[in-house]
């Protein structure tokens, strides 16, 4: 339970009314929205507005203040407007032309309450500054930032660069536990990925929506979608974000995983720990580590909900530990001519 009470904005699913509320435990915010809403408690729950997930007493403390809540009664679903509003968005290479104008004629021939607001969500929130970039072009995207944050993409290249940094200082913390022969080889291995981190920005592209297709997690406009859980082709609840829309969806996009599929405590780092003891005269593949620990090929973006159904695996590739020995051709001894 919260010190200090968190305030949320409540609505109920076919209920056009809004109200804020304030509690310091999911089940205290449930209670008073079911009293304001004049609905059972017993089998009702709490989801966020944005993407549906639903509300437990252990992800409560996350999320947002003044974020928008779904109360939800027994046999009540809500998926949240961000999957489809992703889906959407890629249908139009300019989309705050021909989507504004699609959504508005649907939502003029729409007559079902619940279809109406989701329509209206959707106009709001591509009307909303995504495509502004700027500090000067979106202020209120920009609160409680640094003022030396002056561009979207620059804080969210920062945010991402951060997260690449704490994995590296997790690996630096390590040379104290090999002993005095094993410690040079591994700040030789340590140095290499550093070298190679600089020159590669940290992959703080990776949440860039400027960068190249291929360095970066996201469509051009922004939107990030669950890239678990890993034992899964695909994400189960769809959930999909764009930190650049606004201040919330920029604050909940923080509490997303960059995660690894490979785990890294309780496997990489002492797999390599390990293999640097036991090389024995082989050199450690210090870039199979450096992608495991560092890139997108054992990273993956994880919504908080799939990173808690995730099953990690536990193994490195034996055969990547160590790079191949070459072997020397033995020379053919010269027949002597009779």
């Amino acid at each position: 339970m919260l010190q200090k009470p968190k305030s949320v904005k409540l609505r109920a699913l076919r209920s056009p009314r809004k109200f804020g509320v304030a509690g310091r435990s999911c089940q205290e915010v449930l209670r008073k929205g079911c009293l304001r809403f004049q609905l059972p408690e017993r089998g009702s729950r709490l989801c966020l507005y944005e993407d549906g997930t639903e509300l437990t007493e252990d992800y409560f403390p996350s999320v947002p203040d003044n974020a928008e809540l779904v109360l939800l009664t027994s046999g009540q679903a809500w998926q949240g407007y961000v999957s489809d509003i992703g889906r959407f968005l890629s249908a139009f290479h300019e989309p705050q032309v021909g989507l504004i104008q699609a959504a508005q004629q649907l939502l003029c021939d729409e007559q079902a309450p619940q279809r109406q607001r989701l329509l209206a969500d959707l106009l709001h929130n591509v009307s909303q500054n995504i495509a502004a970039e700027t500090r000067a072009e979106d202020p209120p995207w920009f609160e409680g930032l640094e003022s030396r944050f002056q561009s979207k993409s620059g804080y969210l290249r920062y945010s991402c660069e951060s997260r690449i940094r704490s994995y590296l200082r997790e690996v630096s913390s390590y040379p104290s536990t090999v002993g005095a022969e094993a410690q040079e080889e591994f700040l030789r291995v340590l140095g290499s990925m550093c070298q190679k981190l600089r020159s590669m920005q940290y992959n703080g592209s990776y949440f860039d929506r400027g960068a190249k297709g291929g360095s970066r997690l996201c469509t051009p406009e922004g939107w990030f979608s669950c890239q678990g859980p890993f034992d899964m082709d695909s994400c189960l609840s769809r959930h999909s974000i764009n930190p650049y829309s606004n201040r919330e969806s920029r604050i909940l996009f923080s509490t997303w995983n960059l995660d690894h599929i490979i785990e890294k405590k309780r496997t990489i780092i002492p797999t390599l720990v390990e293999a640097i003891k036991e090389q024995d005269g082989r050199e450690v593949d210090w870039e199979y580590f450096y992608g495991l620990l560092f890139t997108s090929e054992n990273l993956k973006l994880v919504h908080i909900v799939c990173h808690k159904k995730t099953t990690h695996k536990l193994n490195c590739d034996p055969s990547r530990i160590y790079k191949p020995q070459t072997r020397l051709k033995r020379k053919r001894p010269v027949r002597k001519r009779q």
